[in-house]
């Protein structure tokens, strides 16, 4: 089989092979590709739990004192060179937490156990770790990936490769995100790993509620073959109840309507609400297993569901606990009646019961009930935008800016004069590259990609005002000379 090469002219290679991407992903989902390995017995367990490490380090211009000048590095690399200032001592920990799961599944499996991980690496972490030096990680989850005897433990999950937040990312650049990161995955690990990634985790536990991004931010999702999608349980309504899901312990289906009346759905998986890092690092939902009861499904008995996701590098109990804890938990219920299990192993043992996305209840993006109170579907965007403003001036707490695993932030009041820059860099992208019909493949393009993909980390807004907000900026700056120089842009 063709494999890729992970760069292309010293950029990640993250565009130019979409066709050979898009058959690879479709291929894949023909096949059952957990099951047949799993020694999970769903029809004996009460409830069962799935945990997942985010892991992101962010791009920073700070290999050098002047921001115009200064090389791209990762910003972990500025944190070795850098140990005196804050916690940036904590730099080598960080590098054991990307690395150690390929340390851990191994030895629980010689013990007879079955482990169990879901990870999500963005893919700005990715090229980082691979250009700072740090090969031995990604050949170290190279060999947790593709070894067969750590099938089904590890389930990688997709993600944006820059870590954009959907709700306010271009929509045509979330897509590039999307289908960036499976290039990228496919040219490290290989185009048989990328068969096995079904789900999707988004940056910041973001989703769109917006109804036209929303439908197309679902509809990214299904064009690259994505199966499923994680979702926090309070970005999500149900359209009868208008309450959040009443069960999260069963998979839902995440429906989603644009102004035109077009409707797009994907499986969702219902991540509850908590202090993320702490349940996981402490292997929380596997104790949370203990006290579920199975859940009625399609008419059908099936195991409770108990998700989480978690930075897996951040905070002391994660730097610090979880070995333990995932050690102990996992020995625990390995063989009991509340086993770890992958979501994607879960959904092939529900599949093969006859339950499949028809089958789960359905559910839609925070506050579209008010909306579709007001608006047909089909009367087209322009009569949804004055509807949308009108809940707006009526309501302090309607808001169109999507929903992510807090609510006590936004990805928007504050940043205008960066999503301003990333706004243009974004259009210069679209008219010198999309329009000018610049072949994928063209170094010239996949340079340009790089640098607006890179423009859009969340990191750039979450932390407030100040360096990171100025970074972004320059990176917004950078990537627009890059169009200016290549195309005369």
């Amino acid at each position: 089989m063709t494999e890729l090469p992970e760069y292309v002219e010293g950029v990640p290679n993250i565009s130019g092979q979409e066709s050979l991407i898009a058959e690879t992903v479709a291929e894949g989902r023909k096949q059952e590709l957990y099951r047949p390995y799993s020694s999970v017995d769903l029809d004996s367990a009460r409830a069962v739990f799935a945990n997942a490490l985010h892991m992101h380090q962010p791009l920073i211009p700070a290999g050098g004192d002047d921001l115009q000048t200064a090389r791209l590095i990762i910003n972990l690399q500025y944190m070795k060179e850098h140990p005196d200032i804050g916690d940036n001592h904590n730099a080598p920990v960080f590098e054991w937490c990307y690395e150690r799961m390929a340390h851990f599944i191994p030895q629980l499996i010689s013990e007879g156990k079955t482990p169990r991980i879901a990870l999500e690496y963005s893919g700005v972490l990715l090229h980082g770790l691979r250009d700072m030096g740090d090969d031995f990680i990604i050949e170290s989850l190279k060999s947790l990936t593709n070894d067969p005897g750590n099938q089904p433990c590890t389930e990688w999950l997709g993600a944006p490769w820059g870590h954009a937040v959907a709700p306010s990312t271009p929509v045509q650049d979330f897509y590039f995100h999307v289908r960036a990161w499976q290039h990228h995955f496919a040219a490290i690990f290989g185009l048989d790993a990328l068969k096995k990634v079904r789900g999707f985790s988004p940056s910041e536990m973001a989703i769109p509620n917006e109804p036209d991004v929303a439908h197309a931010f679902v509809k990214t999702l299904k064009d690259c073959g994505y199966q499923w999608v994680l979702v926090q349980e309070h970005t999500v309504e149900e359209p009868e109840t208008r309450e959040h899901p009443r069960n999260p312990l069963v998979p839902h289906r995440l429906v989603c309507t644009n102004s035109r009346g077009e409707t797009e759905s994907i499986i969702a998986i219902i991540k509850t609400q908590g202090s993320d890092t702490k349940l996981v690092a402490q292997m929380q939902p596997f104790y949370e297993a203990q006290g579920m009861q199975p859940q009625t499904l399609g008419g059908q008995q099936v195991p409770a569901l108990v998700a989480q996701i978690a930075d897996g590098e951040n905070g002391g109990v994660m730097m610090n606990e979880f070995p333990d804890k995932y050690f102990e938990g996992t020995r625990e219920a390995s063989g009991s009646d509340t086993p770890p299990v992958n979501v994607s192993e879960y959904l092939e043992h529900l599949a093969a019961r006859g339950l499949g996305e028809e089958a789960f209840p359905v559910v839609q993006p925070i506050l579209q009930n008010r909306i579709w109170d007001r608006f047909q579907p089909g009367d087209g965007p322009e009569k949804m935008r004055q509807v949308i403003e009108t809940l707006r001036q009526e309501s302090g707490d309607f808001h169109m800016e999507g929903g992510s695993w807090t609510n006590d932030m936004s990805w928007v009041q504050g940043y205008d004069d960066v999503l301003s820059v990333m706004e243009e860099a974004s259009a210069m992208f679209y008219r010198t590259c999309v329009q000018g019909g610049v072949p994928s493949d063209d170094p010239r393009y996949r340079n340009a990609l790089y640098h607006l993909l890179v423009s859009q980390t969340s990191c750039y807004r979450y932390w407030g005002q100040g360096l990171f907000t100025e970074y972004g900026k320059e990176i917004c700056r950078r990537a627009m000379a890059v169009m200016k120089n290549d195309f005369g842009g």
